[in-house]
């Protein structure tokens, strides 16, 4: 603790990461520690977007915190993002409908559960559970966790510890990679879908 405030550096990079091999870039500053992440620039010290793609997701939760894995991953720009350090990672199931099962989510990093915004989605890295996309309320002071929610509400919100969290990116905008269904649209599809939940909800009714 003692050598980690002496050079502001974070604990986790002094015991895990040989900083003799690492430049400056990946090093960013939050509060008054510098912690370890790896980050890609172009020659003119730009930022590039890295893409995680769907088969290297599952290997994000051990080279997240790895210079080499994080080079090795493809790169994109999207110079209309503006300010703040990007990264792209693919969405998998149908919980947060609309948006499809394999669309790419690209967040900007934040560096601290405090900047959360209640009711705004992020792509959550976490221990346990992987990485997840989710709209999200706080419950730290009360419980120190997160209630994550669905926007598909056939899934249940559940709640997720702080301490579980190991990085957090906010939406910045999402790439689709399927034409768009002109059904999915249509007006009558969607009043004859709620007819139908209408007469569903209406006949578990009666047989309570």
């Amino acid at each position: 603790i003692d050598m980690g405030r002496f050079f502001d550096i974070s604990i986790d990079a002094l015991v895990n990461v040989d900083l003799q091999g690492s430049s400056s870039n990946v090093l960013i500053q939050v509060s008054s520690n510098r912690l370890l992440f790896p980050i890609t620039v172009d020659d003119q010290n730009r930022d590039k977007i890295e893409v995680v793609p769907l088969k290297a997701s599952a290997g994000y939760l051990n080279g997240y915190a790895d210079p080499e894995y994080i080079m090795d991953l493809p790169q994109m720009e999207l110079p209309f993002l503006g300010e703040g350090k990007f990264r792209t990672f693919p969405i998998t199931g149908d919980s947060m409908l609309p948006i499809q099962p394999g669309t790419y989510v690209v967040g900007r990093y934040i560096e601290s559960l405090d900047l959360i915004k209640d009711g705004t989605t992020y792509i959550l890295v976490t221990a346990s559970e992987g990485i997840v996309y989710k709209r999200i309320i706080k419950d730290i002071d009360a419980n120190n966790a997160l209630i994550l929610h669905s926007d598909n509400q056939a899934y249940e919100p559940y709640s997720l510890k702080c301490e579980e969290v190991l990085e957090i990116w906010e939406f910045a905008c999402h790439i689709n990679m399927q034409e768009a269904d002109p059904s999915a649209f249509n007006l009558d599809s969607i009043v004859s879908m709620f007819k139908e939940v209408k007469t569903e909800l209406l006949s578990i009714k009666r047989n309570l």
